[in-house]
This record gives structure tokens, C-alpha cells and sequence, in this order.
């Protein structure tokens, strides 16, 4: 699994954003199956994404300290379905959208965050701190499964590249 992480880590310092944001929307699905491989897809990622990021992507605002979810996860595994199949941003046409109409990645100067605004159904991202939070959310996962032989035998037949000679290379 480390090597899908340093991926988009990788991606990331690269400024290769989109590559970034692709490896990352995929990793809950990816940690998913290798917990449970018999659930589907959707309620997998989104389970998964309920534990592990939703805190990432809840507030607490206002005087009352009222609860507000930036990103639930039906709408981050429909932006996965329209990015990954599509190349979209735009979820209103997935079965799985709830909250969010729209996302937009915003690429901020160094030091500036610009991260989980929201204006009516459109969610504002800030791609690199988006990418991150996934990382550290499937670090936290992998120490949850570290005992687990199951889903390490699952995480070990993950793909992996090879040079000519068979070698793993990332």
C-alpha cells in the first residue's frame, strides 16, 4: 500500500495534480476491498470514508458550535465515479451524490489555504491538503489492519511495477 501512498505523495510534490487527485479517490476503494472484498464498491468506499476522513471534512461553527459536513461519503465516492469515468467535477448525474452538486480543486500559493468552502451545492478543495488527508487517512486504516493476515495478504496482491528482470520497482 506504501507505494500508491508515496504515489500521490510523489504527485503531489510534482505539482502532477491530477495524478494525485486519480490515485488518491481511488485509495478508499482499494482499502475497502481489502477489508471486505465481498461488499460492493459503493458502500465500501463510502463506509470506509465515514471512518476514517469524514472528521477530516466536519466542522464545528458559529456561536452554537452547530455540526456541519463539508463531505460525506456518497459524494466523495460519486466525484471518484466522475472523475475516474468521466474526467468530471460535476456529480449531479451520479447515483450516489447526496449533499454536493459540485467540487473545485483550487491549487493555492504556498502558505494560503483554501480548503472546504462551500457555496450552495459547489464544495471548494484544495487539491494538495485533499490528497494528504487522504494519505493520512489510509495510514490510520493500515494501522487498524496491521494484524489482520486477511486483508494483508490482499494488500500484498496489489499491483506493483516491475523492471525487466522482474524486480519490483515502487
Amino acid at each position: 500500500m506504501e507505494h500508491l501512498l508515496t504515489a500521490v505523495e510523489s504527485a503531489v510534490a510534482q505539482r502532477n495534480f491530477y495524478a494525485a487527485l486519480a490515485t488518491a479517490l481511488a485509495l478508499p476503494d482499494i482499502c475497502g476491498w481489502a477489508e471486505d472484498p465481498t461488499v460492493g464498491s459503493k458502500a465500501r468506499y463510502s463506509a470506509w470514508f465515514e471512518r476514517f476522513l469524514r472528521p477530516s471534512y466536519t466542522s464545528h461553527v458559529g456561536p452554537e458550535r452547530k455540526e456541519i459536513t463539508f463531505l460525506n461519503g456518497s459524494d466523495c465516492y460519486a466525484l471518484r465515479c466522475a472523475f475516474l469515468h468521466e474526467g468530471r467535477d460535476d456529480i449531479t448525474e451520479q447515483k450516489a451524490q447526496e449533499v454536493v452538486d459540485r467540487f473545485e480543486f483550487t491549487v493555492a500559493p504556498a502558505g494560503w489555504v483554501v480548503h472546504c468552502n462551500k457555496s450552495g451545492p459547489k464544495l471548494q478543495l484544495q487539491v494538495d491538503r485533499f490528497c494528504a488527508d487522504i494519505v493520512l487517512a489510509v495510514r490510520a486504516w493500515g494501522q487498524t489492519v496491521q494484524s489482520r493476515p486477511d486483508v494483508q495478504k490482499r494488500i500484498f496482491m496489489l499491483l506493483r511495477l516491475h523492471d525487466v528482470g522482474g524486480k519490483v520497482i515502487a
